[in-house]
């Protein structure tokens, strides 16, 4: 055998090796920024904006929020103006989900306080395949857009 052929079959072997160890499929790899809850003029309800970006090579779904403010959460969707709750939001890989006013939100709802400027609120974003994310949000100014 020479040794350029000797050198090929390494390189084949080496990579077969390294395709072997590998799952074939790549992973989500999630981190989120942007995050603010514009003070609620009530007790009630509020509202939860953040961007979650996916630099992975696999999409990821948001499934289900918990804060330690509320007593339910839901995520919702905003289409043609009207918001609707929905079970899920996708995170694409290579893109990302925004969660803004006026479109894509959380809904924070029987709140156990009033929420005040200057505060921070604990998210805990749950998908269907990363590890949970837990998010320190401020509580900002009512007309705060995240600008």
């Amino acid at each position: 055998m020479t040794r350029r052929s000797a050198a090929a079959l390494l390189a084949a072997a080496l990579t077969l090796g390294l395709a072997a160890c590998s799952d074939g499929e790549g992973r989500p790899e999630l981190r989120a920024s942007g995050a603010y809850v514009p003070q609620p003029p009530t007790q009630e309800v509020a509202g939860a904006f953040l961007t979650i970006e996916n630099t992975g090579d696999a999409d990821d779904t948001l499934v289900s929020v918990r804060s330690d403010v509320a007593g339910t959460v839901e995520i919702h969707e905003t289409v043609d103006n009207r918001m609707r709750q929905v079970d899920s939001l996708p995170v694409p890989a290579g893109g990302r989900l925004d969660l803004a006013r006026g479109g894509n939100h959380v809904m924070l709802l029987d709140l156990s306080r009033q929420l005040v400027e200057g505060e921070t609120v604990s998210l805990e974003l749950r998908f269907e395949t990363s590890d949970p994310l837990t998010v320190d949000v401020p509580v900002e100014s009512a007309t705060h857009t995240g600008e």
